[in-house]
């Protein structure tokens, strides 16, 4: 079963409150009065596509904006590889996209209740729906466009993919090639530098964890003799002072037990602990001064290593890992200047055989569009015969590139000549936009039968056209969605009337507030829209909305 957008929901964007869209098969078109929000379903539309979340367009006073689409079919298992690949739960019959962006930034997207990135969200959203807008005619005009138009009828993605592969890899080997085959005098130069610093690195004998240790042995060696001062002259004013604290303590004691032996009561007092514990602190800091190392050569010892620390993190780095990995890259490039005339010829061997893998990919891809070129001009030349140029010519013309480039060895031209009589001219010389709209709907539809994408989009397509070429473009529309389901949003009746179901959109003040809402219309409330399209709801107008939809049950 073809796959389908089965439901769009939208939640607080723009002039949308809420709303809940079920679409069927086919052909669908979208009215409503300018103005009255149409454009807001193409919004929706390309934040599910994974275009960039603009907090303005979040809904008058509210926080919280939220875009969700359910496409339903068996179709969809075919992304499966692709959706189990980006880490997301696969699907049988319904893919479910969601999307939502606060007024603070915040923004967050999930495909099958499955949070996901916005890149894995756009190269889905290029699977499933094709949107073509009114701006969109410009990009037909650049010769990538055209070229890509091309090889997309020309089912050539595999071949392109194979070919840009082999063509990256030659640039990078051509990049290295050019980078060792330097000037002698340049070469010679950059090997003494080169031997200078890895020389300098590699005797210094770094270890990565070594630099704290250093630092903090050095901090101690160079505060050393202040320390043992410090100890020794609060030992010295405990215990070996004749004024001594602890000789005045005892002083003290004995006093105090004297006075014990006439008044038993101040035996609480007598009884301290004071001098015993300042005994042991006496002691234990003239320890700590002893074992104090004031060695001067290790100090001036460490006292180099960590200058030569800071020398060389200001040459080569910010730390000594960085110094290492410095010296590390730096061998490296020495290796290969030294061995250059070696690297060279590997690398002319190497150079050889990749560019014989990108001949053989691009001669490939070449046939496929030697071979697709006039099929797809014959392709569009009919759906223009369809859309009113019952005399214009239109030619795909590929030429040969000089050199290879990264789409491959050909350039291609869209020529059109919209009447007889008149030379084909590359499309950028067509003034007329109601033409190129005309023209990107023939091609379109070319392309249509080719891919396997479900939704095909279109925003106001068919402006500048009227008449009997706005029948063409329904008729075209509506062949369309034989094989896709296709949603255009349009303003002309002649379009409107063909499609296999109709939705108008609707626009209405309530308590100061503005509110859009979309709704199916059939029977007679399709008459008169069709009617308000052609100019009003007059009898003549009913009458001739009525012929436009004769034969569609409406």
């Amino acid at each position: 079963m073809a796959a389908v957008l089965n439901l769009l929901r939208i939640k607080n964007l723009a002039l949308v409150e809420e709303l809940e869209w079920q679409m069927s098969q086919g052909f669908i078109a979208v009215t409503g009065e300018t103005g009255a929000g149409k454009s807001i379903i193409i919004g929706a539309l390309q934040l599910l596509l994974g275009e960039r979340a603009d907090k303005s367009l979040i809904r008058t006073g509210a926080e919280l904006c939220t875009v969700e689409a359910v496409f339903t079919g068996s179709d969809l298992q075919k992304l499966n590889s692709q959706l189990v690949e980006a880490g997301v739960e696969s699907c049988e019959n319904d893919l479910i996209i969601k999307r939502s962006f606060s007024a603070t930034g915040g923004t967050r997207q999930f495909i099958n209740g499955s949070p996901t990135t916005l890149a894995i969200l756009k190269n889905l959203g290029d699977d499933l729906v094709d949107l073509h807008g009114p701006h969109d005619h410009q990009s037909l005009l650049s010769p990538e466009k055209q070229l890509s138009l091309l090889d997309s009828f020309a089912r050539a993605k595999e071949r392109l993919d194979e070919y840009r592969k082999q063509y990256r890899q030659l640039q990078t080997l051509l990049t290295e090639h050019a980078a060792l085959n330097t000037a002698e005098t340049a070469r010679e130069q950059e090997l003494d530098l080169l031997r200078h610093q890895t020389n300098e690195i590699r005797s210094a004998n770094l270890v990565a964890e070594e630099e704290q240790e250093i630092e903090q042995r050095y901090k101690l060696a160079s505060s050393s003799k202040r320390l043992i001062e410090l100890a020794s002259a609060v030992a010295n004013k405990l215990s070996e002072a004749d004024d001594s604290v602890l000789s005045q303590l005892a002083e003290t004691q004995r006093l105090l037990r004297e006075l014990e032996k006439i008044d038993s009561s101040i035996a609480q007092f007598s009884s301290s602990h004071a001098v015993v514990e300042l005994s042991e602190i006496a002691r234990a800091l003239s320890t700590y001064a002893e074992k104090l190392d004031l060695d001067p050569q290790q100090l001036v010892a460490l006292e180099q290593r960590v200058s030569l620390f800071e020398t060389l993190k200001r040459k080569y780095g910010g730390s000594i890992a960085d110094v290492i990995t410095f010296g590390k890259r730096a061998a490296e490039r020495m290796r290969k200047i030294e061995g250059r005339d070696a690297e060279l010829e590997r690398l002319v061997k190497e150079i050889e055989n990749i560019r014989a893998q990108m001949n053989q990919a691009g001669e490939a891809l070449r046939k496929l569009r030697v071979k697709a070129a006039p099929k797809l001009s014959d392709t569009i030349r009919r759906n223009l015969r369809d859309l009113g140029f019952r005399q214009s010519e239109f030619e795909a013309k590929l030429t040969a590139l000089d050199e290879p480039r990264s789409n491959g060895f050909d350039s291609v031209e869209l020529l059109f000549s919209p009447n007889p009589g008149e030379p084909l001219k590359p499309l950028r010389a067509i003034a007329s936009s109601g033409e190129i709209s005309r023209l990107m709907l023939a091609i379109k539809s070319a392309l249509a039968a080719h891919d396997a994408i479900p939704l095909l989009v279109f925003d106001e397509i068919d402006t500048n056209v009227g008449g009997e070429i706005a029948h063409a473009v329904g008729a075209k529309m509506q062949t369309l969605g034989r094989d896709h389901q296709v949603i255009c949003i349009t303003h002309l009746p002649q379009v409107a009337a063909t499609a296999s179901s109709h939705f108008v959109v609707t626009k209405e003040v309530v308590h100061g507030h503005t509110f859009s809402d979309l709704h199916e219309v059939s029977g007679k409330a399709r008459r008169e829209e069709i009617a308000r399209m052609l100019g009003g709801r007059s009898e003549s107008a009913l009458q001739l909305a009525a012929s436009l939809l004769k034969g569609r049950g409406d």
